[in-house]
């Protein structure tokens, strides 16, 4: 497998310059806020082929929607932006100072910034770009000793009280456990705790809670064109991917998404389907369980089906995922406030899954955002 493990991204920052609303790191977009005052910002990642990692530094960000949905607020120090993404965020700068809006690509090969000013002649600094990235085991779907899915050399600083399905549960506010409601000052009189039935773990295949399903590699997986199979690709909600891990600030997962509103579909999916993100890197081939969109059947959706979508990347890519017409209602592990997206981040080497309601009728594109992987890992969906 002569995988590189610095193959981040495709086109990098020696050949685009990153802009902001259109304008470059010299020019640095600007904003202006009276000291005080709540201003909401709306990140859109309206690039073809990049990721951008943002952040403020010196002001912290409360996430109030995702894909433009509400959810319930959280505070974050950074982000990771994929391509087609949106997050809206609430900052309350305290002090008359100038504070750099900054966004470096995941590969750090480039950035884009801009300033949020109570004064236009103050122009703030952008921060330095992290170290490069380099990718591990854990990022090819390998399995280290149960641990996997993992970076090890990214873990140091991580809080593992926070990770799903790897059975830790020092340091946990029970107090806030998904799916068992709020514990601290319940009144447990008249409640028989030993007939209480637990939440589902992680993976479990209950609504909410992804699938249980094995996975397994097809039979179109095999040969020239698919250059990594993931052997023992994980559930990497809480880990905020390559590159974040460990970085000492507080950073967005998925983990962290949570509808404002109750479940709009609360139903048990009828039925799974698996889709295999695959590719060959070097000959630069993408595919579905690989197969490319101009050889590929179309999906068959049945009007009003409740579906659950499991993808497994077997690429050492991350690969923004899009379904159109329909919302991917993305299992958290709260399945009363599942959060509904129209892109998800599926990381390298591991597993994503989300609900679907098949709601919308007629024929709809399903495909990776990344541009120049668009045209093969792409499939049509018809609903009827």
């Amino acid at each position: 497998m002569r995988m590189s493990d610095r193959d981040i991204t495709d086109v990098t920052g020696y050949t685009y310059t990153y802009l902001m609303n259109g304008q470059t790191p010299d020019d640095n977009w600007t904003a202006l806020f009276k000291r005080g005052e709540k201003i909401r910002l709306r990140f859109i990642n309206s690039a073809a082929m990049t990721f951008f990692d943002v952040r403020i530094p010196g002001l912290k960000m409360t996430v109030i929607a995702a894909d433009g949905q509400n959810v319930q607020p959280f505070t974050v120090d950074e982000f990771r932006l994929g391509v087609a993404e949106t997050y809206d965020v609430i900052v309350e700068p305290s002090s008359e100072q100038a504070y750099s809006i900054f966004a470096q690509s995941i590969d750090r090969s480039g950035f884009t910034c801009g300033t949020l000013t109570p004064d236009a002649a103050m122009k703030a600094q952008p921060p330095g770009m992290d170290n490069n990235i380099i990718l591990g085991h854990g990022d090819m779907g390998m399995s280290m000793s149960g641990m996997a899915g993992m970076n090890h050399a990214e873990m140091k600083g991580m809080d593992h009280s926070k990770m799903s399905g790897m059975g830790s549960m020092k340091g946990m506010d029970h107090s806030k456990m998904s799916g068992m409601g709020s514990m601290k000052g319940m009144d447990h009189s008249g409640h028989n705790m030993a007939n209480m039935k637990p939440a589902p773990e992680y993976g479990s295949g209950a609504a909410g809670y992804g699938s249980n399903r094995p996975v397994k590699h097809q039979a179109t997986e095999f040969g020239p064109h698919i250059d990594m199979r993931a052997d023992a690709p994980q559930y990497r909600l809480d880990d905020p991917g390559i590159g974040l891990r460990g970085n000492g600030r507080r950073v967005l997962t998925y983990a962290d998404l949570k509808n404002l509103y109750k479940t709009p579909d609360p139903r048990e999916p009828e039925r799974e389907i698996d889709l295999h993100l695959t590719g060959n890197m070097s000959r630069y081939i993408w595919s579905m369980n690989g197969v490319k969109f101009a050889d590929a059947q179309p999906l068959k959706f049945k009007f009003g089906e409740r579906l659950r979508i499991n993808f497994i990347n077997d690429t050492m890519m991350n690969h923004p995922m899009h379904l159109h017409g329909m919302w991917s209602d993305l299992e958290t592990g709260d399945p009363d406030y599942i959060p509904r997206k129209h892109t998800v981040i599926v990381q390298p080497g591991s597993k994503a899954s989300y609900l679907v309601t098949a709601d919308a009728m007629g024929s709809w594109a399903y495909h990776c955002h990344l541009f120049f992987h668009m045209l093969a890992m792409f499939r049509k969906v018809e609903v009827s």
